[in-house]
């Protein structure tokens, strides 16, 4: 009986650690937060997406900046449509936008942009683990975006495996 106890402490503890919230990571306290945390980074890979769709010559990164044009036109339209502001691109948003305009096509390149695409979303699935980890709050709104948020996790979590592998490809 103590060792089922003492997996179970073991277990608990495991699962409060990982929904421990990093100081340094990105929150939201409720959906509306969420979204306006979501709409920056989805435009930005938006605009670099775009550009990597005809300037990427590795056939994976290539194949990643259509998926995510794809991807990001489709989440900054629904997020839009929920009244979503977009706020002004900050200095490193900018900075990312210049260096991926300013690259040219090539393996460096390719390097540049799927960097750029981990960071993003690493960025985007530490503020839905976040989210996440606040429980339910009260209201439609909350759940839709607890949903939200628990369905973009899941391919938040998807393109760091992919970007990380296209990345290793890569030499980077």
């Amino acid at each position: 009986m103590s060792a089922g106890l003492t997996l179970a402490g073991s277990l608990l503890q495991s699962f409060q650690a990982e929904a421990a919230v990093d100081p340094g990571s990105p929150v939201a306290a409720n959906e509306k937060e969420f979204r306006m945390g979501v709409i920056g980074p989805a435009e930005l890979s938006l605009a670099t997406s775009q550009i990597a769709a005809g300037k990427a010559t590795n056939k994976n990164a290539k194949e990643f900046a259509g998926f995510e044009l794809g991807e990001a036109i489709a989440v900054t339209g629904v997020l839009k449509d929920l009244g979503t502001p977009v706020p002004a691109m900050d200095a490193k948003a900018k900075a990312t936008l210049e260096k991926i305009k300013s690259t040219p096509a090539g393996p460096e390149f390719d390097k540049i942009y799927i960097k750029a695409q981990l960071e993003n979303h690493e960025f985007l699935r530490d503020l839905a683990q976040n989210y996440i980890s606040k429980g339910k709050l009260a209201g439609a709104a909350e759940n839709q975006g607890r949903h939200l948020a628990t369905l973009s996790l899941t391919v938040f979590k998807e393109h760091i495996a992919i970007t990380s592998r296209i990345l290793k490809e890569l030499g980077a």
